[in-house]
Parts: structure tokens; sequence; C-alpha cells
């Protein structure tokens, strides 16, 4: 099986345009490729966010495994691509991974998308890729829409690093601890949060991270699309004047505003802490929290000094 998924893999190199530039998969001839596993990208609202290749492959493909048919329905006329759909879910992802895989082992082309965005990407595919993986299967990613890098770059918050968490947790003791592991986290942190609990969430961030500055994308390339900037606190009561919020939310949270405000020294404000009965590792945390700073950045800075 590892002889024919090298096959496969020498059929679909991408050939050489006039200009040596690499021509990509889309612009070569020839039969289909089979036997492949193919994780489509799909728009996360506008269906014209769809990549010429991700068509190409949508309509070569011998079946398209979909989260929710229906969903994938409108996207396939669209298109005008007519190829069979079967579900493909969280409820039925065990049951549906091995009868793909014997598909994909006898030859068959299957495309996996989810209802918006990346395959696997807080949604169902783990079980399917890595069953294919295990069993020499060829597995291609074709790119496209995502919801994370889309807020992300729109936010105005630092892209130069970030978290993706998924969704936080739906009980709100467990989504408040999520949120108080990751205080020490420099990197922008994004999240996917449904519209009923965004506000739970937005006091949540208050709670557990202090006044950071957040962004609520929602919507995200829809005829509604809304970005709502400010403090988690700010953000928070916007929402809660609203008769109810829909759509589907992305979660931004940078860090904190007014780090450098307090130009006490690292050294005084964590004996300041000390002084007021708290342990030496809770007053580096707690000084670490209110400058936006990573504990082992107080830690190192005590040390230095120490030294």
């Amino acid at each position: 099986m590892l002889h024919c998924a090298a096959r496969n893999a020498c059929a679909a190199k991408p050939g050489r345009a006039a200009g040596g530039e690499d021509a990509g998969p889309a612009l070569q001839r020839g039969p289909a490729l089979s036997g492949t596993l193919y994780l489509v990208a799909t728009p996360i609202g506008n269906l014209e966010d769809i990549t010429f290749r991700a068509v190409r492959v949508l309509k070569e493909a011998d079946l398209i495994a979909c989260e929710d048919t229906r969903q994938t329905r409108k996207l396939l006329d669209r298109y005008s691509i007519a190829k069979p759909t079967v579900s493909y879910h969280e409820h039925n992802e065990a049951e549906r991974s091995q009868e793909l895989t014997a598909k994909l082992l006898d030859g068959t082309t299957v495309a996996l998308v989810s209802d918006a965005g990346m395959p696997l990407i807080s949604d169902p595919g783990y079980r399917l890729v890595r069953a294919a993986i295990d069993n020499g299967i060829r597995v291609e990613a074709v790119p496209g829409a995502s919801a994370v890098s889309t807020a992300l770059a729109a936010s105005g918050l630092a892209t130069d690093s970030f978290y993706f968490g998924g969704f936080l947790p739906a009980k709100s003791g467990q989504r408040l601890r999520a949120l108080e592991s990751l205080q020490d986290e420099t990197a922008t942190l994004i999240f996917y949060e449904a519209p009923h609990r965004i506000v739970e969430t937005l006091a949540a961030v208050e709670q557990a991270l202090g006044e950071r500055p957040v962004v609520v994308a929602r919507e995200l390339t829809k005829m509604h699309e809304e970005f709502l900037r400010g403090t988690a606190g700010e953000v928070r009561a916007t929402l809660e004047a609203r008769e109810s919020v829909k759509g589907e939310i992305t979660l931004l949270i940078g860090r904190r505003t007014g780090a450098t405000e307090d130009d006490t020294p690292l050294a005084e404000a964590v004996d300041a802490c000390v002084g007021q009965g708290m342990s030496r590792m809770e007053a580096i945390k707690t000084v670490a929290h209110r400058r936006g700073l990573s504990k082992r950045a107080v830690y190192g800075e005590m040390e230095r000094l120490k030294g």
C-alpha cells in the first residue's frame, strides 16, 4: 500500500509553467487522482471565498464527506458540483471513518469538508486522517478560508504570535479555569464562541485576565459582518444592550492595556505584595498579571537583581 501511495504522489506532482513558476495541481491534465483523501477548505460565509483548486477537487472526487450534507449542498449547487455526499460528523465519526478508509484503500477519492473553513479545525476529521495515514493513504490539504486568520488580520491586535484554543468550555467554572491558565500567555488569544455564551465569556475574561483589549468578530465575510473592539467590559456592555446576539463569533484577546503605566521597579512591586501577606510566588504571579508580563519574565528579573 505504501507503493500505491507513492505512485499517487508522483502523479500529483505539479508541472512548471513557461516562466518557471510552479503551475500547481490545478493545471495538471490527465486522469483524476484516486485513493487520496483531500481535506478541502470551504467558505466561512461568503460562497465566493473558495479557490479554483477546491472547486476542481470537489468536482473530481468520487465521494464528498460532509459535516452536514444539507449545508454543503448549497455550496455544491452554487458551483454545479454533482457528486455523491455522505455525512461525517461527531456522532458518527468512529463508524464512518472505518467505512471511508475502506473506500480509500479500494481506490476511491474522498474529499472531506466541514460546514465552514478547514476540516479538523474545531471540526470532525481527525480519526479519518489518522486512519488514512496509518494505512499509507495519501492525505492532501486544500487550503482556503479560515475564521482564525481572517479575524486576526482585521482585529488590530498583535499578529506576530497567537494562541488558538478552539471553543472554551461551556461550563462557567471550567471556562474560568481555562482562561486563568493563560494568564502568562503573551500571544494574542483566539477562541470560537457561541452567541448565547459570549456575554458570560467576556465577564470571565475580565475576571480571569483583567482589563484586556478584546475583539469580537461576528459573522465574518457575511452581509452583517461586525468587529466590536474595546476592553472586555466595554464590549460586554455593548452586547448586553442588545436584545440578542446572533451569528458565528470569533473572540480575540490581546495583552492587557496599561502594562507599562506602573513604573514601580519589579522588585519593589513584588516586595509590596509580600508585605500584604502573599507568598513570594503568589506575589510574582500577581505582579506579572498586573503588568501584562509572564511569570517567567518577572522571576527572571528578580533572579537577575539577586545576582
